[in-house]
């Protein structure tokens, strides 16, 4: 066994033995804070990149727990009425947006707030659609649905906002539907680095991170590596090969490991929490609170921005992303998104670094268990 998976073996007993995960959900007017329901690392996390109090912190994640339950069923209730939904972290709250009020009271009654809108989100996500058939030029960043503003957000690169091939696409976006025209200071890039010493996978001349260990091996990044790469582990030994990959388009990859590498339900947290168990992958809402551990830059807290954005890099369009506020460098690239214990998914890029801040793209982990047909390795 190799000392990595040693490691988080041990932590995974660990943990299992003192119980560390989350409490039961609870509507978010009766949050438990008598007793700690998170580590005392994570709610440092939470404290240092999201400005809250551990009491704060405790709340904003049980309320994130009645959401994220609250939206499935909210988006059953609400029908073709659906516009999209979003955490409210000042209310503590789901926002479940409506075309029509015929559905508010049923909504309402599930514990959301609701906002009448005019486009629906299948509307939206037709008028996405449209613009993913196309090619954008290196000045557009990206484009996603965007519930609050009920309209479709094309990010332009600052400095490129008036050139003319930008101009015309935002121009042709608005008209296949609603826009938004946002900007970004930088463009998108991966995060993949050249090999350098840490914890890391390595495949080529390119280090990576893990994302989530599911039976027989662990998903990742695509850009990270090809199918048929061969993979080195942290010690530099055999670890396993890319059985899929995919990017650009998409960004997620699964690679199977070797005798003597095993799995665990774990994400670590280098210090700076205790080890994360992994129970499962419900996906967390728009506004919710959400972490990162990478490589490089180790483990980094922030918010869910945006679902299903396209991101234009250099190498190519990548669709179905989901953006956060969480910052990330190189190396980081194919390491683990999560949102209390569950699952979230593979770091890809973003802008920015974790010194000045950024924003980042996650591949969701429940698309990559489809493709692959894995599953996940849970506590």
């Amino acid at each position: 066994m190799k000392r990595t998976s040693a490691l988080r073996a041990a932590a995974a007993a660990l943990l299992l033995t003192v119980g560390l995960g989350a409490a039961q959900a609870m509507p978010a007017s009766a949050v438990p804070t008598a007793t700690p329901t998170a580590s005392a690392g994570l709610l440092d996390a939470m404290r240092q990149d999201l400005g809250l109090t551990a009491r704060q912190a405790e709340e904003r994640l049980a309320a994130e727990r009645t959401a994220a339950r609250v939206e499935s069923e909210a988006r059953k209730a609400a029908g073709g009425s659906y516009g999209g939904s979003w955490f409210d972290a000042g209310s503590g709250r789901l926002v479940v947006a409506l075309t029509d009020r015929d559905e508010e009271a049923e909504v309402k009654a599930l514990g959301a707030d609701t906002r009448i809108v005019r486009h629906s989100a299948g509307a939206l996500d037709r008028a996405k659609a449209r613009l993913d058939a196309r090619s954008a030029p290196s000045g557009v960043a990206g484009w996603h649905v965007d519930p609050r503003s009920n309209s479709v957000v094309v990010t332009v690169v600052r400095a490129d906002r008036n050139a003319p091939a930008v101009r015309a696409f935002v121009e042709r976006a608005r008209g296949a539907g609603p826009v938004t025209v946002a900007e970004t200071a930088t463009a998108p890039r991966t995060y993949a680095a050249g090999t350098v010493g840490g914890d890391p996978y390595y495949t080529g001349n390119v280090r990576c991170s893990i994302g989530f260990s599911v039976h027989g091996g662990f998903v990742t990044a695509g850009h990270c590596g090809g199918a048929g790469a061969a993979v080195r582990g942290w010690d530099g030994s055999a670890m396993g090969t890319f059985q899929g990959s995919s990017f650009p388009g998409n960004d997620y990859a699964y690679v199977s490991i070797h005798s003597g590498w095993w799995t665990v339900p774990v994400v670590l947290g280098w210090g700076a929490i205790p080890d994360r168990l992994v129970k499962g992958s419900a996906e967390a809402p728009v506004g919710a609170s959400i972490c990162r551990s990478g490589s490089t830059t180790k483990w980094h807290c922030g918010s869910v921005l945006a679902k299903n954005e396209t991101v234009n890099y250099s190498q190519g369009a990548v669709h179905q992303m989901t953006k956060t506020s969480v910052c990330a460098e190189g190396g980081d690239s194919g390491g683990a998104f999560i949102s209390g214990d569950q699952a979230q998914g593979v770091t890809s890029g973003g802008w920015g670094n974790c010194s000045t801040g950024g924003e980042t793209w996650f591949q969701p982990v429940n698309e990559i268990l489809s493709r692959y047909g894995l599953t996940l390795h849970t506590a």
